[in-house]
Formats: C-alpha cells, sequence, structure tokens
C-alpha cells in the first residue's frame, strides 16, 4: 500500500471531504492545503473542482496558488484535476471572462444540445489511450458526472478519455505528470476508488525516477 503525501488544493471549492476520504481509503496521505510552499513540496498535487471558472480564478490568484499550480504541474509533480480542475489546465471558458491557467490549448465550452444540462449522474467513459492510471479500470466503466460545461483540448493528443452526451466529448486528459478527469473518482465508487490507487503508484514512480535522473 502506498504512503505518497498528496497536496489537496484548498481554495474554497466543495467536495473536499469526500476527495480527501477516498484518497485515505486507498493509503494516500491527503493534506488540505493553500499554502504554495506546501504545494510545491508536495510528492503528489491534486486540484479538485466544483463551481465557475471564475469564481475558482478569483480564489486561486486570491490565495497566491495560481504559480503555485503552474509550477507543480511544469516541474513534473504528479498531478491529477478533477472536474472544474481539468477546466481551470485551459486557456478559457465560455462560463465567463476570466483567464484560465492556460497549461494546455483550448477552450472550455457549454454544452449546446437537446439533452438536460447539466450532465449529472453515471456514464460511460471510453479510455482511447493506454494509461497507468487507468489500470485494472475496465474499459467504458461507468463514473459519476455532474458538469455543464466540458473541455475542447487545441490538441487532440492530450484526449485519453471520452463519454457521450448528446456528443462525444474530452472527459479526460493526460500529458506527462498530470491526469484529469471530468467525472468524479470521488464519486465513482471502486472503479474511482482504483483510478486514485493508481495515480499514487503512479506518483511514487514518477518520482521514484525523478530522483533517479534529476533535471
Amino acid at each position: 500500500m502506498t504512503h505518497c503525501r498528496v497536496a489537496v488544493i484548498d481554495y474554497g471549492a466543495g467536495n473536499l471531504r469526500s476527495v480527501t476520504k477516498a484518497l485515505e481509503a486507498v493509503g494516500g496521505q491527503p493534506s488540505l492545503t493553500s499554502d504554495p510552499q506546501e504545494i510545491q513540496g508536495a510528492q503528489a498535487v491534486l486540484l479538485p473542482g466544483v463551481g465557475a471558472c471564475d469564481a475558482a480564478m478569483e480564489a486561486l490568484k486570491e490565495r497566491g496558488l495560481t504559480g503555485a499550480v503552474r509550477r507543480a504541474i511544469l516541474s513534473g509533480t504528479p498531478f491529477f484535476g478533477v472536474c472544474l480542475g481539468l477546466q481551470l489546465l485551459f486557456e478559457a471558458s465560455e462560463e465567463g471572462a476570466a483567464r484560465c491557467l492556460g497549461i494546455f490549448r483550448g477552450q472550455v465550452r457549454r454544452f449546446s444540445h437537446e439533452l438536460k444540462v447539466p450532465h449529472m449522474g453515471w456514464n460511460q467513459v471510453h479510455f482511447d489511450e493506454h494509461h497507468p492510471v487507468f489500470a485494472d479500470v475496465p474499459q467504458d466503466s461507468y463514473f459519476y458526472f455532474v458538469h455543464s460545461y466540458y473541455a475542447d483540448p487545441g490538441e487532440s493528443s492530450l484526449v485519453v478519455g471520452t463519454t457521450s452526451y448528446g456528443a462525444e466529448f474530452c472527459s479526460a486528459v493526460a500529458w506527462g505528470n498530470l491526469i484529469a478527469t471530468q467525472f468524479h473518482p470521488e464519486k465513482s465508487g471502486a472503479v474511482g476508488l482504483q483510478l486514485y490507487r493508481n495515480f499514487l503508484t503512479f506518483a511514487e514512480k514518477t518520482n521514484a525516477l525523478r530522483e533517479q535522473y534529476p533535471q
């Protein structure tokens, strides 16, 4: 069982308790924090998210966390973004006027079909690429979603999971040390816990390589 220390970024978003409980359940050592130094020194970082892009970016800026998040990702720290924590990685959102973190090219768009919005409940995720965080998770497993917006990446190579709701949309992205999902693993039962368990293992292996081959 892993004992990876995970900095769970606290910027006033909801759902923090369920995220930390899920990480504890699979052997992680989560720490809620809004301290940039703690984030910088963490073995892994998780950016949760419930709410709107503009409010989230304002909250991150007020706490001096935007730079800490960017540095964590770009320095190679294992990183997991959840729901809004995925959307904030892109340049901007139709939900508001604020610039997002801009780690990746692309926009966050509102669903524009006849189905009910928000997209809420269980839906399948098709994993398009092999990634260690998806190990032992059956193809087309059901995960829990609650969102009105979805990421439209500028680089198709980022997309590792897709879901159909009126049309196919990006439900998971991966890039080096980073994985992010539109769905909530902590609300998705056994397969969600498996995803977090795999992330902790991925983080430990990634950190071991970073120690062996420091940049």
